[in-house]
């Protein structure tokens, strides 16, 4: 079990590493000028949303088999995928869709090189 906590321990920090480094573009959040505008009103209120946009992000494993997933189900760490594998979020970052993605990018990269069949998924809240 001790090569699965190094590989994981490997793949979470590179994952945080990539998270950390990416270049965010801040998100404006206003309302429009007009009911289908696409401006935002400077009378109203506007927001600056640090982190970009919003969404999910995780790593899927597949097959959903081996020591690895194993490991994992014994942190307590992912879940059965929708579409079959095994699922594994990005819980850092808040909400910010591009770290989150940075963060499986990386994490994949890392399972990849040991082997581990795998790919990053995500969707915009």
């Amino acid at each position: 079990m001790k090569k699965e906590a190094d590989l994981y321990l490997r793949a979470s920090d590179a994952g945080a590493r990539a998270g950390h480094g990416v270049k965010v573009e801040p998100m404006l959040v206003g309302s429009p000028s007009t009911l289908l505008g696409n401006d935002v009103d400077p009378t109203k209120p506007t927001y600056v949303v640090e982190g970009g946009v919003c969404g999910f992000a995780g790593v899927v494993i597949s097959p959903a088999r081996g020591k690895f997933v194993s490991y994992l189900k014994w942190l307590d760490r992912g879940h059965k995928h929708y579409y079959g594998g095994y699922y594994v979020p990005c819980d850092a970052f808040g909400q910010s869709l591009v770290r989150k993605e940075a963060w499986c990018r990386a994490f994949v990269e890392v399972l990849g090189e040991a082997g581990i069949g795998c790919y990053s998924h995500s969707r915009m809240d």
